[in-house]
């Protein structure tokens, strides 16, 4: 099982893109969904996830700017994100945790923010 993610691109600065995740296969039992991001030569971060009772928890960064969203029959999660900023440009990462705490990651997608 793979998880493909997708809408990444070059944006200016206060514009916005809709990031998606999809699992290629079942993953049974999903719990969480969430995206990180990784700006070069910085840690991965947590951007924003959303639990399978729909509780989502975002970095301060992004809030009241990015909403996570997730479809659980797709078995896919999205990014919606707005008023972008300089700062926001990175590789976006999704990841699926199971109830048993099985992570899966995706592949990444480049998010540039220009001015």
């Amino acid at each position: 099982v793979q998880l493909q993610a997708s809408g990444g691109g070059l944006v200016q600065a206060g514009g916005s893109l809709r990031l998606s995740c999809a699992a290629s296969g079942s993953i049974f039992g999903i719990n969480a969904m969430g995206w990180y991001r990784q700006a070069p030569g910085k840690q991965r971060e947590l951007v924003a996830s959303i639990t399978s009772a729909d509780i989502t928890n975002y970095a301060n960064s992004v809030k009241g700017r990015f909403t996570i969203s997730r479809d659980n029959a797709k078995n896919t999660v999205y990014l919606q994100m707005n008023s972008l900023k300089l700062e926001d440009t990175a590789v976006y990462y999704c990841k699926f945790t199971t109830h048993w705490y099985r992570d899966y990651w995706g592949q990444g997608t480049q998010v540039t923010v220009s001015s």
